[in-house]
């Protein structure tokens, strides 16, 4: 799993620290910091806190549920 937070839209709730403070954390009153690539064993903290998100700046990418697309083949 990866996780992206759109810094320019994150104000500082820090509900998503309150939610899932293995992945994230406030330093200071108003910057987030955040482990881009938390454990998998996480995944519900994680999506939990990204739909809490008050301006939705948190994103999850879910890599290992991604297929490659099938290509047809000639018959």
């Amino acid at each position: 799993m990866r996780i992206v937070v759109d810094l320019s839209r994150c104000e500082g709730y820090a509900q998503c620290a309150f939610l899932a403070p293995d992945a994230f954390r406030m330093h200071g009153e108003e910057a987030l910091m955040y482990d881009p690539s938390p454990d998998d064993a996480r995944r519900e903290q994680v999506l939990r806190a990204a739909a809490a998100c008050p301006v939705q700046a948190i994103l999850v990418d879910q890599l290992e549920g991604r297929k490659a697309p099938v290509e047809a083949s000639a018959s």
